[in-house]
């Protein structure tokens, strides 16, 4: 059974790139405690967008997981391969560092196009049973990842600000 996650960048997020502010921490401990429900629920295959803000946290919880669990898979769903190509340096580096503990990694396209992010994001949702999402309700790709799960007939767990 197989797992999506979609989220906020830290531009949305109430404490930016601070990850030690005690919402963030609060957050990533509500995170992995979901995680944790859905590998004892029979999840076994993770796919994240590989996003800057909660992708990343996603990413590195089902990393730490894997360590512990051999079956668990962490796929990485890139829209292009530009995608880290404007971040800060630190940011390319933890999205490198990330990329190579995935099991696979899925390119969609070549080069950046309008819509990638998005055809990226509803691949992710087919390929899945489920998704988790980190929204505040807000308009944008996570709000529209959401409402094409719901569409699909998906489950969504929630993991709301």
């Amino acid at each position: 059974m197989m797992l999506a996650f979609t989220g906020h960048r830290p531009e949305k997020l109430p404490w930016g790139t601070c990850d030690s502010d005690p919402r963030c921490q609060a957050l990533l401990l509500r995170m992995r405690l979901l995680i944790d429900q859905q590998i004892e629920s029979g999840v076994t295959d993770f796919c994240c967008g590989m996003a800057r803000g909660c992708d990343f946290y996603f990413a590195q919880a089902v990393i730490e997981r894997k360590t512990a669990d051999p079956r668990l898979r962490l796929y990485a769903y890139l829209p292009c391969e530009s995608q880290s190509a404007r971040w800060a340096q630190a940011d390319r580096q933890t999205y490198q560092q990330l990329l190579s503990r995935c099991d696979e990694v899925y390119l969609l396209q070549r080069s950046y196009t309008q819509g990638c992010m998005l055809a990226r994001n509803r691949r992710m949702v087919d390929d899945a049973d489920r998704l988790m999402s980190v929204w505040d309700g807000s308009s944008g790709g996570t709000g529209a990842t959401v409402r094409y799960a719901q569409r699909c007939g998906k489950p969504v767990i929630p993991l709301w600000l």
